[in-house]
Parts: C-alpha cells; sequence; structure tokens
C-alpha cells in the first residue's frame, strides 16, 4: 500500500498544483494527517519546489474550545491568520494543497450558536485569502486522507484498523490513484470531462429546469457570460491545475437574482464540522425564502444568515448518477467525495473563473449576475431519477439529464 499512497503524493504534488521549480508549496493539514502532510513534502521537494510550510489544525482542540471559550473570544480571529497565508500566496506565489478530513460526528453536540460565531468570524479574516484563491490567482488543491473518526462514520461495522484502509483504498480508487501511473489516468480522465463541458459551452443554456421524486422542482438561471468548467483550471499565467482530487463535476455559476421553485438535498451536508440531513430550500427572485432540515435545521439557518450573498447561489454542478464515485455506494460524509457523485449546487460565492476571467472586481460580478458572500457551501441534489433540461435563450427546452444521467 505503501507505494500506491507515494503514487497518490506524487499525483496531487505533479497534477493538483502542478508545483514549478522552485516554486513554494503551502499545505493545510489536521495533525491527524501529519504523516501524510510530511509525505506531501517530500514529493514536493523531489518535484523541484522551493520551500514549504504548514499550516496545521487540531479539531479537537477546536471542539475544546467551542466548548469552553466564551463567543467573545472564538469571534477574535488575529490578523496573522489571513497575513501569513497572503504572504505566501500572494507575495511569494506559494501554490496550496489543503487537506480535508473532518470527523462527521466531532462537533455534534456543539452549541450551534457559538460555532456558527466563530466560523463566521474566520470566514471574515480571511475573505481576502479565500477570494484569492476562488479566483484562480493561486494554484491550489483540496484532498483528503482518512482518519479514525472519519473512517468509523463511513464504516461503523468495522474496526477502526480495517475501517480507515477501506476508507484509503476507496480514496485511492476514486482518485484514480490506485494503479502504476496516476498522473497518467489523471491526465486521461480530465480529457474526457473537457468534451461535455465544451458540449454545455456550445449550447449556450439561459437556465436548467431540475425535477426528481423526491419533490425538487427548480428552475435557476445562469450567469451572464457563463463559461462551463471541469478538470483541469488556470492561474494567471496559464498553467493548469486541478482544485480537486477527486473530481467529477462540470460546474458553472447561475446567476444570483434567477433561481425559483424548491430543491431537495440527496445526500447529508456536513456544514461547519455539523451534519444537515434532508435539507429543503425554497428559492423565489434566486434567494432563499424557507428552509427545513430533518436534522440539524438550525445549523441550516445559521448558514443561511452568514450574511446575504449566503441566501443565493454560487455554484451549479452536474455529476452523473452512474460515475466512480457514486457507483462504490459508499455515503462519504465528506463533501470533496459527495459533490463528486450527484448533481449539486453552492450556497454562497461564485467562482470568477465561470465568466473567463481572475480579474475581476466585486461590481463586474454582480453585474454579471454572479454572487459574492463569506460562504461557499456545497449541497448535493443528484439521485437516480433526476431530470435535467436546459432552456436556451431562444426558449429551445434540451434534454440534458435523464435517469441521472447525460444524455450526451
Amino acid at each position: 500500500m505503501t507505494g500506491v499512497v507515494d503514487n497518490y503524493a506524487r499525483l496531487i504534488v505533479k497534477a493538483g498544483v502542478n508545483i514549478q521549480p522552485g516554486q513554494l508549496l503551502v499545505i493545510n493539514a489536521p495533525i491527524e494527517c501529519a504523516e501524510f502532510a510530511r509525505l506531501l513534502c517530500e514529493k514536493a521537494y523531489d518535484a523541484g519546489a522551493g520551500d514549504v510550510y504548514i499550516f496545521w489544525n487540531d479539531e479537537l482542540l477546536r471542539k475544546l474550545r467551542l466548548e469552553r471559550a466564551q463567543i467573545s473570544y472564538l469571534e477574535d480571529v488575529p490578523p496573522w491568520q489571513r497575513d501569513a497565508r497572503m504572504y505566501y500566496v500572494q507575495e511569494k506565489g506559494a501554490c496550496a494543497i489543503s487537506i480535508y478530513a473532518d470527523d462527521p460526528d466531532l462537533l455534534r453536540n456543539i452549541d450551534a450558536d457559538k460555532a456558527a460565531a466563530e466560523h463566521k468570524a474566520m470566514r471574515m479574516m480571511l475573505k481576502p485569502y479565500r477570494r484569492f484563491m476562488m479566483g484562480n490567482n493561486a494554484r491550489w488543491c483540496v484532498v483528503s486522507v482518512p482518519t479514525a473518526g472519519w473512517a468509523k462514520k463511513v464504516f461503523p461495522r468495522m474496526d477502526a484498523g480495517d475501517a480507515v484502509e477501506a476508507l484509503r483504498q476507496a480514496i485511492l480508487t476514486a482518485s484514480r490513484a490506485d494503479g502504476d501511473d496516476p498522473v497518467a489516468a489523471w491526465a486521461k480522465h480530465t480529457a474526457q470531462m473537457q468534451a461535455r463541458l465544451e458540449k454545455m459551452n456550445d449550447y449556450r443554456f439561459a437556465t436548467l429546469h431540475y425535477t426528481s421524486g423526491n419533490g425538487t422542482d427548480f428552475t435557476v438561471g445562469l450567469a451572464d457570460d457563463h463559461v462551463w468548467c471541469g478538470g483541469i483550471e488556470y492561474d494567471p499565467q496559464q498553467t493548469p491545475f486541478s482544485a480537486n482530487i477527486p473530481t467529477e463535476e462540470i460546474f458553472t455559476a447561475p446567476h444570483r437574482e434567477r433561481a425559483e421553485g424548491v430543491v431537495k438535498s440527496s445526500r447529508p451536508l456536513l456544514y461547519n464540522g455539523i451534519l444537515i440531513e434532508d435539507l429543503s430550500l425554497t428559492f423565489a427572485g434566486g434567494r432563499v425564502v424557507d428552509f427545513a432540515a430533518r436534522r440539524n435545521a438550525g445549523t441550516l439557518g445559521h448558514l443561511l444568515e452568514t450574511d446575504e450573498g449566503s441566501r443565493r447561489l454560487g455554484e451549479v454542478a452536474l455529476v452523473p448518477y452512474d460515475s466512480p464515485i457514486s457507483n462504490t455506494g459508499i455515503l462519504f460524509y465528506n463533501t470533496l467525495f459527495d459533490e463528486n457523485a450527484a448533481c449539486h449546487f453552492a450556497l454562497g460565492e461564485a467562482y470568477p473563473a465561470t465568466i473567463g476571467g481572475t480579474e475581476r472586481g466585486e461590481d463586474t460580478l454582480l453585474q454579471k449576475g454572479l454572487n459574492t458572500s463569506l460562504s461557499h457551501e456545497d449541497f448535493m441534489v443528484g439521485a437516480a431519477d433526476t431530470a435535467i433540461d436546459g432552456i436556451t435563450v431562444s426558449g429551445e427546452r434540451v434534454a440534458v439529464f435523464r435517469e441521472g444521467n447525460f444524455v450526451f
């Protein structure tokens, strides 16, 4: 297994952030993933990185703070959290890898008000950094490796060791990193994704209409001058990278004022360490006007109250139900994987690349219909019976999805 994990780390460094000779790398890592973070460092140096810096985080310590600290302290985020990150990516031209491996149940009994206050304060402080990265001004990649708490949630009937190994294999398979040459396998996969996004770009749809037996009946308008993206993205120097490993989605920007109807989730949403299940959102004029959830509806409410833009959509993504991650039959309780098993939307901030550029001011984004927000939270809506029609500017209706899959 060691050789396969080595190949996975090499894939992330070479195809994920595509490290360049002499370039700096920043890694954001949970302390539970220290061994893999060190392996990424080694592979980055092997690939010619000038230096590597790691920002560690500790979710057990975060839980303790949320239990014991007063809200006023949780809301006090020091500017160095922002400044240090901006120093590396903006001033030093670093790229960034983030390891996402939260325990889905760790914060289940935490005061939702305290968790929301802490989360919002951190988002506000890191807003310039997040905008810089979401604009593809630096190359970035989000990946995962298994931790014991997460693995036991996914495979509750296994002991901890077996669960970790089962989750590790699922991650490697989903990332196309379980073969002899994952870099070549990844290149083949992302090239195949280009054909579908080019087809969507050729149609120039004005709106998409979603229906499903779960009660979804939803129409979303697409932003002016939108383009579909996926698989491979580009920094301002046109150096390619993959922002997510794995990925199965092609995505674009919805128009922030053009969403109508009801959309219901097909998988749980892990938000701020808290699991939201069976969420339902009702939109009018592009804005969420009503919501519900079977579990943790209050946390969903906190998300929607983050700012004005958190009640509007910032991403629409298409993922076939018949895809490698979906076909595992595994509910990962991790957005990186679950969003690549099902069509999804995101509440909050839109990606500037979806209107064909990185250097766009907020006023320009708003004029094109793109949403701005402190948040960007994906929630999954695709199901086995999902149907999607695209409606062109001239009013022509074209089948895009039937029975959960692309028709082309």
